[in-house]
């Protein structure tokens, strides 16, 4: 059925019209609301651009012109014609922030539509700055936000001819930018609001003939190149419903506005006065990453440390190791993880590596910082990918990645990872690496305000327990990189399952409550022959069978209270929060007695010279404990803005750890009770929009394991920071850069105690300064880059007085004076080679120390790596090539002479990936 449509046509005059023609039944809201404002409104002409009223792909008659703010004379009421010209310092009238949780691009037969999801379109304002051939527009007291709380930016680049690039990015805190990019002219835009948002009508200065013979393909329109969170979409049902594009809100390219780890709340960059690198998902697909080792070395100031027989994952930060007695230096969506096996980077959806301390938030930690891993959660709208690894050393790795909803109404929706691997390594092991991971995730929409998500995770590893090569004087022993010292079937395995919820209410736009738990569980067990000491000689290196096999569990449970508010002109971001944290581990170390391990000559092996012992014979217990700790954190944080320009950031964290631990061999328990306060204070200036400098005070403390003579264990050690820094943001945002500049310092480290050295005592202290430097973003469309440089000197600056030289002034084992890295991509935009990219990497490290005695040195190293890839509709193939001039070099060592971790060789990986 068919009605009446009023169309308003305004003449120069200001008179209003009304023309008849018809509408379907969908058109009846928009009735009401145009009728609303011809009664309520008088637009006069004041610029040549355009701007009409339109219903999804249909347009209405267009005004003629765009008002500026001093040209309204009565406020409007509906979102339909908010759009307004301002001079560039105009700003609109302070409001509560609005929630966009999601952007659409639609087609049209004049162009394409993009639509800001919200409930409360009307609410939206519009501030024209546009300039040239671009039309931008910023929505002020305006946030992105997706269901899940985080934050993200929209492109699509040559979504229809005449328009080279639509983006939508968060340009501050209170403000979302739209940016179209016309290929002639700067395009027409049409305003109107509906239910689902407000919409923007694009059409590109073409003529309709033009706009007519675009062909028809089966790429979706409004999305240049699809991806794992911006999957192309079924055609519509209905023949007049567009095709949409959700973006889901992965950061687009390697661009990274927002970060969560710094502040748990959803902050941009340039507004933490602390030093914050994020690795988005784009990297690691574009380098082939299936390690954390190799996505972390993008960032400056890390450097591998020990990996506890190419078992674990370990790094230094800052000239610190990240691991401690209480787990590894991991956070998992904000949660500790254990220490040890691999993390699987399958489901992650970014990297976030925060540097310095971060003890007030996330409790006991090493001063060097933290990494954390976000973990990719369920999409709105039908997504399914596949993906094949095949490379050298046999490797074969397959995956999958499924999402979308449960249920029509999108309320209960599903994500699965799962990934299986198999493959040898370049070292001559009879054992090989074989791994299982599945990691389901659900979100349950419960109201417009109250969310829960259900998250399991399931990981199984089983690879060579390796403790690499050994050192002859103050070099690594010239023998072959692959040549092992253990015996060929030395093995690790590890177990772990991690299960979790996340809690979130909003009682406001002000004010959010969050609460989360997470269980993890994880069993290690190797069996391998130990080097013990290399007499150099004769190149025989003596060994001893042994065996460890332990358990951890760990519960944390977490809650935070988000409130904004102002006092006067002063706004405030406030976090209040408690962290309960149970951790129990229980193991045993057994080795062969002494003897009766057969020594290796590290020039000529022979392997096997006795029969494996079995379990039962190694009757040599060394260690037989079971230990707990409970923690309590209190923690209190204030993110102040005095000014757009100028905030300050204050935070304290009080924690309490009660810790007891038995010895069975002797049937001994020791205990000790700390108290903790930890404090932080930032602060940031903005000269110039693009720019942030900042300055950080901050403390960590981590509890010592240590036991003195009498029994009682090492007060915690603690760690000090002070840094400073800039940070740039330009290309319109998607290109930043950070400099800082730091010193740590960390006491009460254990050190030996010379009248018993089964004993320590609390006199060490250790020094880090640096300068860092990291870039990354979009240079040019299609051209990507990630850099970083370091400069670190970390030193012994305190020692056991009565010790013999010591290593007072030494230093510290794996750091390098000098790191760099520089990988970068291009991928051509148009022509019959659209889709084809190429990437170039080069990954330095200087000179390090192999051991805190700085008795033999790891030699520096340059490492080039290499890919190419194609992508077309929903398929991307790639061929990446890692240590492209086949480079002898040395990652680390793991505790000193005998554990030198030798770096694979020329490496190739193919991959190809499908998505639905």
């Amino acid at each position: 059925m068919k009605f009446l449509q009023l169309v308003p046509s305004l003449l120069l005059t200001g008179t209003v019209f009304v023309s008849f023609t018809t509408f379907t039944r969908s058109e009846e809201i928009l009735l009401a609301k145009l009728k609303k404002i011809t009664a309520s409104t008088d637009l006069r002409a004041s610029s040549p651009q355009q701007t009409s009223l339109v219903t999804n792909s249909r347009r209405v008659q267009p005004t003629k012109e765009i008002q500026r703010v001093s040209e309204i004379e009565h406020p409007l009421k509906s979102a339909q014609m908010l759009l307004v010209q301002s001079p560039p310092l105009q700003t609109a009238p302070s409001k509560e922030v609005v929630q966009v949780t999601g952007v659409k691009a639609n087609p049209t037969d004049k162009g394409v539509e993009v639509i800001l999801q919200t409930s409360v379109g009307e609410q939206l304002q519009l501030i024209n700055r546009s300039s040239g051939k671009s039309f931008i527009a910023d929505i002020q007291n305006a946030q992105l936000r997706l269901p899940s709380g985080d934050a993200f930016t929209f492109r699509s680049q040559k979504p229809t001819a005449g328009i080279t690039e639509i983006t939508v990015i968060n340009q501050d805190a209170n403000t979302i930018r739209v940016t179209v990019i016309g290929e002639t002219g700067m395009p027409t835009v049409e305003l109107f609001d509906t239910d689902e948002g407000l919409i923007l009508g694009l059409m590109p200065v073409a003529s309709s003939t033009q706009l007519q013979q675009q062909p028809d393909t089966q790429q979706k329109p409004g999305v240049d190149k699809p991806s794992r969170e911006n999957p192309p979409e079924k055609p519509s049902a209905r023949g007049d419903e567009p095709i949409e594009l959700v973006v889901t809100g992965q950061a687009d390219g390697y661009s990274a506005s927002d970060a969560t780890t710094a502040t748990r709340t959803d902050t941009p960059i340039r507004d933490i006065p602390q030093s914050i690198q994020v690795v988005p998902r784009q990297v690691l697909e574009d380098q082939g990453t299936i390690r954390i080792d190799n996505t972390v070395r993008n960032v400056s100031g890390i450097a591998a440390d020990g990996q506890g027989g190419s078992a674990r994952q370990r790094f230094n930060i800052r000239g610190f190791s990240n691991f401690s007695s209480f787990g590894g230096g991991f956070l998992r969506n904000g949660f500790r993880e254990g220490e040890g096996g691999f993390r699987e980077t399958a489901n992650i959806e970014r990297i976030e590596v925060l540097k310095g301390p971060a003890s007030v938030l996330y409790g006991n930690l090493e001063p060097g910082g933290v990494i954390n891993i976000v973990i990719e959660q369920p999409l709105r709208d039908p997504f399914y990918s596949g993906e094949l690894q095949i490379g050298s050393y046999n490797l074969y790795r397959p995956s999958i990645d499924l999402s979308g909803p449960f249920n029509l109404d999108r309320t209960l929706l599903y994500r699965l990872n799962a990934v299986y691997e198999n493959s040898d390594t370049f070292r001559k092991f009879d054992q090989g690496i074989e791994r299982y991971f599945i990691a389901p995730v659900l979100t349950w929409n419960i109201g417009e305000r109250t969310k829960l998500n259900l998250e399991l995770d399931y990981l199984n590893d089983e690879r060579p327990f390796d403790r690499g090569l050994v050192a002859i004087g103050r070099e690594v022993a010239d023998i072959p990189i692959t040549r092992i010292l253990g015996e060929p079937d030395d093995v690790f395995e590890f177990e772990e399952l991690g299960v979790g919820y996340r809690l979130e209410h909003q009682f406001s736009e002000n004010l959010t409550i969050r609460n989360s738990f997470r269980f993890l569980s994880q069993d290690t067990f190797d069996y391998r022959a130990e080097p013990l000491a290399l007499n150099a000689t004769t190149g025989i290196l003596s060994r001893n069978f042994r065996s460890n096999n332990d358990i951890l569990e760990r519960y944390s449970l977490q809650t935070d209270i988000v409130g904004k508010f102002a006092t006067g002109a002063v706004k405030h971001t406030l976090l209040f929060g408690v962290d309960l944290t149970r951790q129990t581990t229980e193991g045993t170390q057994r080795r062969l007695p002494g003897g009766r391990t057969p020594s290796i000559n590290i020039f000529a092996p022979v392997y096997n010279l006795i029969p494996r012992p079995g379990l039962s014979l190694l009757t040599n217990v060394v260690r037989d404990n079971n230990s707990s700790a409970n923690t309590l954190g209190i923690f209190l944080q204030d993110q102040i803005a005095f000014a757009d320009n100028f905030k300050l950031l204050l935070g304290g964290r009080f924690d309490l750890v009660d810790q007891e631990s038995t010895n069975n061999l002797n049937d001994t328990t020791t205990s000790q009770y700390d108290e903790a306060f930890t404090p932080r204070i930032g602060i940031v200036y903005q000269p110039i929009e693009p720019i942030s400098l900042y300055a950080s005070y901050s403390q960590s403390f981590v509890p010592n394991s240590g036991i003195r003579v009498d029994g009682s264990i090492l007060e915690p050690t603690r760690g000090t920071q002070y840094e400073v820094g800039i940070k740039g943001e330009f290309f319109n945002r998607k290109l930043s850069t950070a400099l800082a500049a730091y010193q740590i310092t960390k006491t009460n480290i254990a050190t030996a105690d010379l009248n018993n050295n089964a004993f320590v005592v609390p006199v060490g202290e250790q020094r880090s300064r640096g300068l860092e430097l990291d870039v990354v973003g979009e240079i040019l469309p299609g051209w990507n880059i990630i850099a970083s440089y370091a400069y670190t000197d970390a030193e012994v600056t305190e020692d056991n007085p009565r010790s013999r030289g010591g290593n007072l002034g030494n230093q510290l084992a794996n750091v390098p004076y000098n790191s760099a890295s520089l990988w970068t991509t291009y991928e051509i935009q148009s022509g019959n080679l659209k889709g084809l990219g190429f990437g170039i990497g080069l990954f330095f490290v200087g000179e390090r120390q192999g051991d805190l005695e700085n008795t033999f040195v790891l030699p520096s190293y340059l490492r080039s790596d290499a890919a190419i890839f194609y992508r077309q509709n929903n398929w991307r193939a790639a061929i990446n090539v890692n240590n492209l001039f086949d480079v002898k070099y040395f990652e680390a060592s793991d505790f000193g002479r005998v554990t030198v971790r030798p770096g694979a060789p020329l490496t190739i990986i193919g991959s190809l990936s499908v998505e639905f």
